[in-house]
């Protein structure tokens, strides 16, 4: 079965101004092979994928599962939600809000066959969540867009006034519907309770212990338990 993931390296070395022939020579891949790899005929040896991850800035995960992540539109998501109000007063615990994106982003490949922001889940012990939803709530605080509450050693986060003025212009309308959706369903439970159903999803269940979580998995599940 050849990887799906030629077009996506198609369109990141035509974006970053390289030719194929600079790509060949700097990931030593003879020609020929090289344009049959971005025309899907054939697969290249780990090697070589090695080299076009190093090349372009992605990890081996990244390049093989053919999803982009789109981080910026990622922190975009963290903003809906919290935007959402997903508790009385605003805020949300940090363990919650992961697992409220990782809904979205299944739950929008579902429908579409596509993930909503492109990010790879890793199956951890509380959950799944991307390796940089840390970094990505790290920069928030930073960056003065949320705030972080520490209540005993749980954190509770939630979107500065100053932020709220920005515009989430990375979302659609329809992103934006689903992230409601999903927040006003998840608004009164606790975060045992959204930990529980993640971990109850068959894509969690399959899955080993530190692995990257195949999107298609969420397409078997059944219809009333996406999120």
């Amino acid at each position: 079965m050849i990887p799906k993931y030629h077009t996506m390296i198609r369109n990141i070395r035509l974006e970053r101004g390289l030719s194929q022939e600079e790509v060949c020579r700097r990931c030593h891949i003879g020609r020929s092979s090289y344009i049959a790899f971005e025309q899907g005929k054939v697969e290249l040896s780990f090697s070589q994928t090695a080299q076009l991850a190093n090349l372009f800035g992605l990890s081996l995960e990244q390049v093989e599962s053919g999803l982009r992540p789109n981080y910026n539109k990622y922190k975009q998501m963290i903003l809906a939600y919290l935007r959402c109000r997903p508790s009385s007063d605003g805020k949300v615990v940090k363990t919650k809000l992961a697992k409220l994106l990782y809904l979205a982003d299944f739950a929008w490949f579902y429908e579409h066959l596509e993930s909503m922001s492109g990010m790879q889940y890793r199956r951890l012990p509380y959950g799944p969540v991307p390796d940089q939803y840390f970094r990505a709530i790290d920069e928030l605080q930073e960056s003065g867009q949320i705030n972080i509450d520490h209540k005993s050693d749980i954190q509770l986060i939630s979107e500065t006034d100053s932020s709220k003025k920005q515009a989430l212009a990375e979302l659609s309308k329809d992103e934006l519907s689903l992230i409601k959706k999903i927040c006003q369903k998840w608004k009164s439970k606790k975060s045992t309770e959204i930990v529980h159903f993640t971990h109850n999803q068959l894509p969690y269940k399959i899955c080993q212990p530190d692995e990257i979580i195949p999107y298609e998995l969420i397409t078997q599940e059944d219809p009333g338990y996406i999120y």
